[in-house]
Formats: structure tokens, C-alpha cells, sequence
């Protein structure tokens, strides 16, 4: 990265870090070698793990304690799993000679050449482990997971003051780690949604709709996660609507169904119909996210006809990331009590021009997309300029958006809410798919 810059590591201000939030690693704290292959947010072995603990009655407290629900997309359960699977893992762990971390807490430890073992409260508030009120690791919960506090990173805030002596060693120059953050939490940082009621939504491998909503942690009353956004003198919370498949649905358009040869051409292809003929596509590949939490979910495609043409289903399958996101919102809006005004909207996905039109259209409030979309790296960068005071204020980062699109609604409300009920429908139908067996 230095290279494409043409930069040298002495021009280096500051380091900040945007990571994966649910993405669970172990590893030696002797050798630094890991202990087994990273467990991906996307990983459902420990949906069994969930079910059991909501039938046991576990699931209001664990959410009461950290705003998520009991579900295998949190890092807990996956750590819970190593310990359990990985031969003498847990024993190993409460004799301190194991370190757990999601990739914040990895990469801080190489860069550190193995000295430091932090994450920040951003990433711990993925965990299921963290208590959202308290901001620390919760005694009770570290109980219930029977995971050993000896293996746990410390918890540090968001933008990191140099004077605290986090340090990367990068081409033999010691540089300041000044801005740690889980990715959706820098995107929300670098659209500039510092006050409540701004939103933002990363249309990546799936999607994260996240509302800031100030110096409050509401707890959802729609099956949304409430999260820290970002901890600095103050904590700034966040409601969070996760979309498992987005992008991730255009990639299975274009390598397993082979309708296009690169993911940008599927909106050549879906603009060659005026609609998708009917057809609706539930992505729910890994199950489904907010607001239905169903790891039991699983694709489908409803509404087919002999006229089904390979652009219906390219139409259908953007259609999907949009109407996914929709009932984000919608949920969102009403936890929130507040409707919104506007929607930034940011990643690789947001270039799209028919999906963003379509998504306006659903929503019916207009879509904004920044000059800038590679918001997460933009959001870790301006935390660590804060931390070394290469930036003053957030009133000057504001200063630094601009808007390059911003798509204004055209679907009449009357037919967006019929949309979305025959979403609703063809929802219903991928639901518990996979919960018996054949």
C-alpha cells in the first residue's frame, strides 16, 4: 500500500485499523502462530449452540447485557467453539498462554511484534461477551460461554491518544495506532453521522444499515442489535440492521449461474427488462439477518414463469439487496422512534445506479452517495488523525464530505408497500428451510 501511494513509513502521521468485527481468531501468545483457521462472521457452525441457550431462557439477558441477539454470527459462540473443539484449548487458555481477538486484536499484535493484546470497544461490543452498559467484559456472560477472562484482549477506546504508546513497528519507523474500529462502525464515522438520527448503509459482501443514536443504547424492540458506534471522551451508540448476502448474491450471479462475466455488468443486464416479471430471490445462502435472525433460512426463488429470462433473475437479485435493507430501515425507524431523512450509502455495490434508484424507491427518502465510498478506510483513517491531531474536530471532517449522487424517490408509496408485501411473502417461504432434515 505504501508502494501505490509512493509513500515511505517516515511520512506516516498515524495508523488506523478497520477489521471484520465478527471474524474470531486464536493464537499462541509465545509464538503468535494460530491455533486453528479464523471462524468467518458468515460461519454457522454454532447455530445448535444458540438454540439450545435460547431454550434454556439465556436469550433476553444475554441482550439486556450487550444489545445483540443470541445468534452464530456473534464472535462468542465461535470462540466458545474453539475452546471446545480445538484439543487442549481451554485448558491452555486459563493458563493465560492463549490470546483470543477479533482481526483488530491480530493485527495490533503483529504489528506490535507481539506486545500488545487490546481490541477496541467497538469490536468488543460484537462479541456477545461485552457488557454494552457497564463497557467492560461481563463476568456473567464470560461464565455462560465458559470462556476464561485470562484470554481476553483489553478494551480500549476507538481514537487512541498517541501518549498511550500504541505503536506499529512498520519498515523500522515506530507510527502511532491512533483509530481502532469495526468496519461498519468506521464507515458511520467516515459518512460523517455524528448526530443522532444519521444513518448510513455499506452495500459490501452484505449489507449494515447502522442509525447513530447518540449518547443512548436503545434496546430494540425490532430484532435490530444496538452497538457501540465509537468511544472517544465520550461513547456514541448505534441500532444496527445486518444483511448476510448483498454483494455476495451479484458474486453468485456471476461464478455460479455464469449470467455475466463481472459483477459490475449485472446492472446492463437487469436494466434490459422494466421489471423483474414476478420473480422475487431471498439470498438467504447463510440464513437470514435482521430483523428475522433464522440461521435456518435458506435461498429461494418464487414467482418463476416459462418468460423467466436470465435478466429477470439478475433484476431480482438487486432487487433483494434492496428490499433486505428496507426492512432494515423500517424496523430501524420504529426503535428509533424517528423517521429518516436520508440514507448515505457507501461500498462497492453503492455504484450501482439501478440498485440505489430502486433502493430510494423502497425507502421513499433519498439515497445519498458520497464522493468518497471507500468509507471504512476513510472512517480508521480519520480516527487515528483525531488521536495524533491531524484533524481537530469533527465539525472539520464534516467539512470534508461532498456529495457526488443523490437519487430522489419515484415509486409511489402505494406500490412500494405492495413490493414489499410480496417480499414479505416470498420471505416467509426460505424461512426455517434447513431446520429438519430431509
Amino acid at each position: 500500500m505504501l508502494a501505490t501511494a509512493k509513500a515511505s513509513p517516515r511520512e506516516l502521521a498515524a495508523v488506523g485499523i478497520a477489521n471484520q468485527r465478527e471474524t474470531t481468531l486464536m493464537w499462541d501468545k509465545r509464538t503468535g502462530e494460530p491455533i486453528a483457521r479464523a471462524i468467518v462472521w458468515q460461519d454457522r457452525r454454532t447455530a445448535a449452540l444458540c438454540e439450545r441457550l435460547k431454550a434454556d431462557g439465556h436469550e433476553p439477558e444475554i441482550t439486556a447485557r450487550t444489545g445483540l441477539v443470541l445468534d452464530p454470527y456473534f464472535a462468542g459462540t465461535k470462540l466458545a467453539w474453539l475452546l471446545d473443539n480445538v484439543p487442549g484449548a481451554r485448558s491452555r487458555a486459563e493458563r493465560g498462554e492463549l490470546a483470543f481477538g477479533t482481526v483488530d486484536s491480530w493485527l495490533v499484535w503483529k504489528l506490535s511484534g507481539g506486545t500488545l493484546h487490546v481490541t477496541d470497544a467497538t469490536n468488543a461490543s460484537r462479541t456477545l461477551l461485552f457488557n454494552l452498559h457497564a463497557g467492560d467484559w461481563d463476568p456473567v456472560l464470560l461464565s455462560l460461554f465458559r470462556v476464561p477472562r485470562e484470554c481476553l484482549p483489553q478494551v480500549w477506546p476507538s481514537e487512541l491518544p498517541s501518549q498511550i504508546g500504541c505503536v506499529a513497528s512498520i519498515g523500522n519507523v515506530d507510527v502511532p495506532i491512533s483509530g481502532i474500529a469495526g468496519d461498519q462502525q468506521a464507515a458511520l464515522f467516515g459518512q460523517c453521522c455524528f448526530v443522532p438520527g444519521m444513518a448510513k448503509n455499506t452495500y459490501g459482501t452484505g449489507c449494515f444499515l447502522l442509525m447513530n443514536t447518540g449518547d443512548q443504547a436503545l434496546q430494540s424492540r425490532h430484532r435490530l442489535v444496538s452497538t457501540i458506534a465509537s468511544k472517544r471522551e465520550r461513547t456514541q451508540y448505534a441500532l444496527e440492521g445486518s444483511v448476510f448476502v448483498a454483494g455476495a448474491v451479484v458474486q453468485w450471479v456471476r461464478d455460479e449461474l455464469r449470467f455475466i462475466a463481472q459483477s459490475a455488468d449485472i446492472e446492463a443486464l437487469a436494466a434490459s427488462v422494466p421489471d423483474t416479471g414476478g420473480v422475487y430471490l431471498v439470498p438467504a445462502f447463510t440464513g437470514l439477518g435482521s430483523p428475522h435472525w433464522d440461521p435456518h433460512a435458506r435461498g429461494t426463488m418464487v414467482g418463476l414463469s416459462r418468460g423467466t429470462t436470465r435478466a429477470h433473475i439478475a433484476r431480482a437479485a438487486l432487487e433483494a439487496i434492496a428490499f433486505q435493507s428496507a426492512e432494515v430501515l423500517a424496523a430501524m425507524e420504529k426503535d428509533a422512534a424517528r423517521p429518516l431523512v436520508e440514507l448515505r450509502v457507501d461500498g462497492g455495490a453503492s455504484a450501482n445506479d439501478l440498485l440505489m434508484q430502486f433502493q430510494a424507491d423502497l425507502l421513499g427518502v433519498p439515497v445519498v452517495r458520497p464522493r468518497v465510498t471507500e468509507t471504512t478506510a476513510l472512517g480508521a483513517a480519520y480516527l487515528a488523525g483525531l488521536g495524533v491531531k491531524f484533524w481537530n474536530s469533527l465539525d472539520e471532517l464534516s467539512r470534508n464530505w461532498q456529495t457526488e449522487r443523490r437519487f430522489e424517490p419515484q415509486m409511489s408509496r402505494d406500490e412500494a408497500t405492495a413490493r414489499m408485501r410480496q417480499w414479505s411473502r416470498a420471505v416467509q417461504r426460505a424461512q426455517a428451510w434447513a431446520a429438519e432434515g430431509p
